[in-house]
Formats: C-alpha cells, sequence, structure tokens
C-alpha cells in the first residue's frame, strides 16, 4: 500500500464545516467542499480557509469536482429522523445518498474511502420497497466496488462533551486489502460534564448572542431546578396541551420535557431547532438558552471557530446539524492509519 501523507478530500453537503475540519485536523487536504445552504458560506470558508460551493448537489456538474482519496458525505438526515416522518427514500434527501454515487462515477481514479454520516434511526430505516436502509446502501456500495461497515458512534466516548450518537458508514475500496475497525472508545478518559464547560470563561466575542426564549418557555423554566424538567412545573402553570400530556403519560410515553441538565451530567445532543421544549437547551443556573458560543463548545468546536454573518437561530442551527470535529477526528485518524499509511 502507499503512504498518503495528506489524502484529498471532497466534502459534500459539508454545513459549516464540523466533519470537514476533524479531518482537516488530522492532515488531510480539503480540495472540494459544497453545501445547499447560503448561510453556511461566510462560517465554513472563514474557518476551513477553502472555498465552498454553495448549490444543489443534483444541480452541480459532477465532472468538474477534482479528483479525491476520499469522499465525505454528511447527507441529510431527516428522512431517517425518529424525531421526523421517517419516510427515507419517498423524499428527495432520501436519495441524495445516490448523488455522492454519481460523484464517485465521475471521478477518474477511484476514491479509496466514501464516508457517510447519519442518525441513528438510519438503521432501522427501510427503503420506498420496504427494505431496511442498510441492506440496500450496501448492495449499492458493493456494485460501486466497496465494502461497506456500519458503526453507532457515540460523541461522548471521544472527547465532546455531549451525548451525540451517530451512524458512521465507511465504504473501503475493493481494491483495498483493508479490514477497516472503527475507533475504539477513548475509556480512560473521564466524559465532560456540562459544568466543565461552562465554568471555563468564555472568550468576549459577537458568538456569545443568545436566543431569547419564546413565552411558553419563559412562563416555566423558572420553576425547572438545575437537573430537572417540565416535570417540577405546578400543573397550573402548564399550557393546556401539557395538561393533557401529564394527565395521560403511559399515552404519550412519558415524554421529558424542558431537560435543564445539571452541572454534574453530560449535555444531550444539541438540535438544530434548540427547541427548549425538546433539546435540553436551558442553561442550569439562568433562565435563558445557552449562547452560541456554549453550544458550539458542547459540539467540540474551539473558541476560536467563529460562527459568522447569519442570524442568530441560523447559526444554532448550523451548529446543531454540524458533527463534532472532535468526534470526526477520531473516525478520520483512525482511517488515515489503516488506509493511507503502509
Amino acid at each position: 500500500m502507499t503512504q498518503v501523507l495528506n489524502p484529498r478530500v471532497i466534502g459534500l453537503f459539508s454545513g459549516c464545516g464540523g466533519l470537514d475540519l476533524g479531518f482537516k485536523h488530522a492532515g488531510y487536504e480539503i480540495v472540494y467542499a459544497n453545501d445547499i445552504e447560503k448561510n453556511v458560506k461566510e462560517t465554513y470558508e472563514f474557518n476551513l480557509k477553502h472555498d465552498i460551493e454553495i448549490g444543489d448537489i443534483c444541480a452541480i456538474d459532477k465532472s468538474q469536482i477534482p479528483e479525491a482519496d476520499i469522499i465525505l458525505a454528511g447527507v441529510p438526515c431527516q428522512p431517517f429522523s425518529s424525531a421526523g416522518k421517517r419516510k427515507s427514500t419517498g423524499t428527495k434527501d432520501g436519495n441524495l445518498f445516490l448523488q455522492v454515487i454519481e460523484v464517485i462515477r465521475h471521478q477518474k481514479t477511484k476514491p479509496k474511502v466514501i464516508l457517510f454520516e447519519n442518525v441513528r434511526g438510519f438503521l432501522s430505516s427501510k427503503d420506498c420497497d420496504g427494505r431496511l436502509m442498510t441492506d440496500r446502501f450496501t448492495l449499492e456500495m458493493r456494485e460501486s466496488g466497496y465494502r461497506t461497515k456500519f458503526k453507532l458512534l457515540n460523541a461522548s466516548d471521544y472527547g465532546v462533551p455531549s451525548n451525540r450518537y451517530r451512524v458512521f458508514i465507511v465504504c473501503i475500496s475493493d481494491d483495498l486489502n483493508v479490514d477497516f475497525q472503527f475507533p475504539e472508545p477513548e475509556i480512560l478518559q473521564k466524559k465532560i460534564t456540562v459544568g466543565e464547560v461552562i465554568e471555563k470563561p468564555l472568550p468576549i466575542d459577537e458568538n456569545q448572542e443568545l436566543w431569547d426564549l419564546p413565552p411558553s418557555a419563559k412562563n416555566i423554566v423558572k420553576f425547572i431546578p438545575e437537573g430537572g424538567s417540565w416535570k417540577n412545573v405546578p400543573y397550573e402553570h402548564l399550557s393546556d396541551r401539557h395538561k393533557r400530556i401529564r394527565d395521560d403519560m403511559r399515552k404519550y410515553r412519558a415524554p421529558n420535557f424542558y431537560r435543564r441538565f445539571s452541572r454534574q451530567e453530560v449535555m444531550g445532543t444539541i438540535t438544530a431547532a434548540s427547541t427548549p421544549e425538546n433539546s435540553g437547551i436551558f442553561h442550569p443556573l439562568e433562565d435563558r438558552r445557552y449562547s452560541v458560543r456554549e453550544i458550539a463548545r458542547f459540539q467540540s468546536f474551539s473558541d476560536d471557530f467563529k460562527f459568522i454573518g447569519s442570524s442568530i437561530p441560523s447559526k444554532y442551527k448550523m451548529i446543531g446539524n454540524s458533527v463534532p470535529p472532535k468526534l470526526a477526528y477520531a473516525v478520520a485518524c483512525a482511517i488515515k492509519e489503516q488506509v493511507f499509511k503502509s
């Protein structure tokens, strides 16, 4: 096997760059990046120091994409998310992985690795014909000349201060004699708690912005103690909807709305919507959402990573949609060690 010191990377569905950044830190060279969201452009280019083409991957001339050793594809997760309608390949987004295969076909030299990333719901999703997506995916990639491995990883096992489960799908070219193994969790490293994240002094910059709470959350947050949830709110202060749910918790599967993680806990998943009801985004001591900089820390973005040029809600969204860079780095190092070193 020939050693490749700086493997060339194509980043598809790159967002603000969390996945790409992890690979860059591991010594890869970004040669092309794409995303459909205009709001990510300034942030990606400022921090990654590389252009990103904004546009629908379906409409991009794939023959103009540079040659690369590895393709990264954080395909939109909504079709497979348990929080959504799980229409899988019944939507345009659900078939976007086929666009990645089109990129592969336009490469003059076959990339050694294709890396997909998605939500845990991908593992149980089915396509329009009722086949498990994992089976369909394996077949599609086999026909393209790749062996496929799936693994559900928790970001908090790799130095990220939040519990975020994501499926990583590593596809290795049939031309290589590599039995890829995913990185082992950092079992000797203590998981990072909410307190450790927020007690570290924050930089004075524009990313200390706050997204104000909606009236519904403002009305109840004062009743929720550190480590508590909506279950601590007196019944008479709940909305009619929440009263109905409280009255029949079994019917509604005992949801735990408005979580307020304590300083001793590991943060939950940062979501793109950052809704107080479902994302655990209340500060443990102050009656507010976490700031842009604070939730960026929970996703393992360093304090010198700037989120620029867009509205406050869109900054929360780009962070929530990102792959934590530290998790990406762990996977990138495993791939580099096993595939790109002799």
